[in-house]
């Protein structure tokens, strides 16, 4: 029974201090985040796909991920639950991330692009049928300044939220904790 004991307590020990891969982000020197096992990961790959999900193992270059999929389903009481449906599995290589995305709290160029967009197109038009109806009330510095609100919100929302690209300014590395005997 004391082997068995010992031998389980030296199994958690080595395990408990088994140090696994991760992957760095690099703002040109400075660190800004690491990724590894059990952290959640948002990028853009190179072939354009947008991928949220959890990294399960991080080996040799490469990121072993599962998406999972969650659905609310409606109870007989009439509140909702999550349950999840299925699992996605992905493989990436480090180099195959594109741009990795902002995660928490920030303020999305994209989106107030789009409302700026609406708005001053709004404005542009109620301004057009204000000047077919009456050419009296008719302004055109008002025309003006909604059509480039119009212009600005485009321009915004086409900057939108890219994330952080890969590339001069930020960078991936990988580093490999197991060292291998040679």
């Amino acid at each position: 029974m004391k082997f068995h004991f010992i031998i389980l307590v030296l199994f958690i020990i080595t395990k408990a201090h088994a140090q696994s891969d991760f992957i760095l982000l690099k703002d040109k020197k400075k660190a800004i985040a690491t990724y590894f096992s059990g952290s959640n990961i948002s990028f853009v790959s190179t072939t354009g796909a947008s991928i949220d999900a959890t990294i399960s193992k991080i080996k040799n270059d490469t990121l072993f991920l599962v998406q999972h999929i969650v659905k609310q389903i409606p109870t007989t009481m009439g509140f909702y639950i999550l349950d999840t449906i299925g699992a996605y599995r992905y493989q990436f290589h480090f180099h195959q991330i594109k741009s990795i995305l902002k995660s928490g709290r920030h303020f999305n160029w994209a989106q107030s692009g789009s409302f700026l967009l609406g708005g001053g197109t709004i404005l542009t038009l109620a301004n057009g049928i204000v000047y077919l109806a009456d050419k009296e009330k008719f302004s055109l510095p008002f025309l003006l300044s909604s059509v480039s609100f119009a212009g600005i919100g485009y321009l915004l929302s086409k900057k939108g939220n890219r994330g952080m690209q890969i590339g001069k300014r930020y960078t991936l590395n990988y580093i490999n904790t197991v060292q291998q005997s040679k």
